[in-house]
């Protein structure tokens, strides 16, 4: 369903009579469907951009789902930075997410969300939010950067280079963050409040919250985030 939030009335269809049916479902909540190729199965890969007036750019945070293509981004464990990415791969869809946030001539901040193939290296933009989201808040609690603070003053006109991080209190806003550790989030299901709800993982978020866990890897921030749920 288009102009719908968490998925809500999404799926995949390996028939017409599936089709038909999610179709059905999907005008109930919008008055227009999209139908697009099923890419399930491959990387999801988000990038949070900032850009100001006079066009610098620079990303905030790479992060990557656990989960493949197929599962919500809000249903799905995301690692930042991204665990299983390349040097060029990772610096291939950077560039991209900047050559988009120009493209649209965003002041602000911006969520890039990426299909990559892992096999052919082929990707697709599937998501761009003008606006800070929940990937938004995230990033700026795993990166310490403060993006709504720092969206906001570049709205009003200021650049990147006359801000300075009210986090960290020594750095400019126009400084990269860093990451020597990984920030690991994990969706909390409360499925016993909502009757007939699938508790099957799919497109529609069900998730009423998240954890957020640090470790030194991946599998120190995981586990330390399985024991908060």
């Amino acid at each position: 369903a288009a102009y719908a939030l968490g998925g809500l009335g999404s799926g995949f269809a390996d028939n017409e009579e599936e089709l038909n049916k999610l179709a059905e479902k999907a005008f109930s909540f919008s008055p227009q469907v999209l139908v697009e190729k099923s890419l399930k199965g491959w990387k999801e890969i988000e990038y949070e951009v900032v850009r100001d007036r006079y066009d610098n750019c620079i990303t905030v945070c790479n992060m990557e789902n656990f989960d493949p293509l197929g599962i919500h981004t809000g249903e799905s464990i995301v690692i930042a930075p991204s665990q299983t990415l390349s040097n060029s791969e990772y610096h291939k869809l950077r560039a991209l997410a900047i050559k988009i946030i120009r493209h649209i001539g965003i002041v602000g901040e911006c969520n890039v969300q990426y299909a990559f193939d892992p096999k052919s290296e082929d990707y697709r933009v599937i998501e761009v939010n003008a606006r800070l989201s929940r990937s938004s808040a995230l990033a700026s609690k795993a990166t310490g950067y403060p993006l709504a603070f720092v969206a906001a003053k570049l709205g009003m006109g200021y650049g990147l280079f006359e801000l300075k991080n009210s986090v960290t209190k020594t750095t400019s806003a126009f400084f990269e963050p860093a990451l020597d550790y990984v920030v690991c989030k994990i969706p909390r299901w409360d499925l016993s409040k909502f009757r007939g709800v699938d508790k099957e993982l799919g497109s529609s978020m069900k998730s009423v919250g998240e954890v957020m866990a640090i470790g030194r890897n991946f599998e120190e921030a995981i586990q330390k985030g399985l024991r908060m749920i």
